[in-house]
């Protein structure tokens, strides 16, 4: 889904058309929505992202998890710092 104009419109309606069907998994899904309603809007709507700085919570992660007992946090900073 490409953020753009609208689209938070076009959920409203498919949300709509979940509610007025049998699949009660799809309604609960559509609550979870609901809650945070204005942060899915943005989501739809905007074209910023913080996929780069989750990318690298991740990756730093990872490694934090490899190294674990293995060194001391100079290698570890290294390794981060390098990879």
């Amino acid at each position: 889904l490409t953020p753009a104009n609208g689209n938070d419109d076009r959920l409203t309606v498919w949300i709509a058309a979940v509610k007025a069907t049998d699949l009660p998994h799809l309604h609960t899904f559509t609550r979870g929505l609901g809650l945070d309603r204005d942060a899915v809007n943005a989501a739809l709507t905007h074209p910023f992202h913080n996929g780069g700085t989750e990318g690298v919570n991740t990756k730093t992660k990872l490694i934090k998890r490899q190294m674990y007992g293995r060194a001391g946090f100079t290698l570890l900073r290294h390794r981060i710092l390098l990879g």
